[in-house]
């Protein structure tokens, strides 16, 4: 039964390891999901190559977390193994089955206790002060911080050769009227897609381009569905 235990704790240590990663690689600014799918990749060794994780190993404090999920993981993964393998060597019948009800019993607990959105907000703000008070990592909130729980966005348009907005220049179109912000403009140039970060007025609109905007969620969508002669 001892080994049963150890292998139940070695989950619930491996599920707090992992959100522990996911929350810190959260507070650098990515996605929740991203976080998560991250952190998870890594402590399993799966190592998905995707432009994600180009972008979290390009950034020093997440590589530095990456690593860390990735020592922690590969003795998790081999210590559970070898616990799992203990727990029936060696058993009776009866005894694997009653051990296997527990070990299901107390994965579900675990699992449920993992879905608990009370302790991950718990967790968050416990991590949070911990990153504050004992590293030198810069964390926002970037939900709170651009206000996207109270209705504002960020969205992408795309600007048709018919479109009102091709042809002109940002000033012209005069944007910030209708409460909308360009934050970046994603435009082809041959078969390269050229980036413009902090567009100003005298930047011109062309067909094809992709807006990056931030406004509230209603404003993007009427801008995206106005009309060329409205």
């Amino acid at each position: 039964m001892i080994a049963l235990f150890t292998l139940l704790i070695i989950v619930l240590l491996a599920i707090t390891v992992v959100r522990i990663g996911g929350i810190a690689l959260e507070l650098t600014g990515i996605s929740s999901e991203i976080a998560s799918f991250q952190a998870q990749s890594a402590f399993s060794g799966v190592g998905f190559t995707t432009t994600e994780s180009e972008m979290i190993v390009t950034h020093p404090v997440r590589r530095r977390i990456i690593r860390i999920l990735i020592l922690f993981g590969s003795a998790g993964v081999t210590t559970s193994i070898a616990t799992l393998v203990l727990t029936f060597v060696g058993q009776t019948s009866k005894d694997i089955l009653i051990r296997g009800e527990i070990l299901l019993a107390g994965l579900l607990v675990i699992f449920l206790l993992a879905r608990s959105k009370i302790i991950y907000g718990l967790m968050k703000q416990l991590i949070s002060k911990a990153l504050k008070n004992w590293t030198k990592m810069r964390i926002f909130d970037y939900e709170a911080l651009l206000g996207f729980g109270e209705g504002y966005t960020i969205s992408r348009i795309s600007v048709r050769h018919d479109s009102w907005l091709s042809g002109k220049k940002l000033s012209a179109l005069r944007l910030d009227q209708h409460g909308v912000l360009i934050l970046a403009i994603y435009r082809k140039v041959g078969r390269h897609e050229e980036f413009i970060g902090g567009p100003t007025g005298d930047t011109e609109i062309n067909a094809k381009d992709v807006l990056i905007c931030y406004s509230r969620e209603d404003a993007s969508k009427a801008l995206a569905q106005k009309d060329k002669d409205r």
